[in-house]
């Protein structure tokens, strides 16, 4: 997890992200879903004062939001 300074995270990476998803892909893809929604004027569920982007990052590695699974792979799975 990054280092804490003055309380706040002070740097997010895909490490700390990836604790959360299954793979790289699902990563940047709920963080796209995650930025849209901010971009929206959905709440923050992390004090952050860096772009929609960062935010969604940091409730990723959080674990504030949940990454679901696309239907697509659930479906590639069961007929496996």
């Amino acid at each position: 997890m990054a280092h804490l300074k003055g309380g706040v995270m002070a740097r997010v990476t895909v490490e700390d992200c990836l604790d959360h998803a299954e793979n790289r892909f699902a990563l940047v893809h709920a963080a796209a879903k995650r930025t849209k929604m901010l971009l929206k004027g959905a709440l923050a569920l992390v004090e952050c004062k860096n772009r929609e982007i960062v935010t969604a990052l940091r409730e990723i590695a959080d674990g504030k939001v949940a990454i679901a699974e696309e239907e697509g792979e659930k479906k590639k799975r069961k007929k496996n």
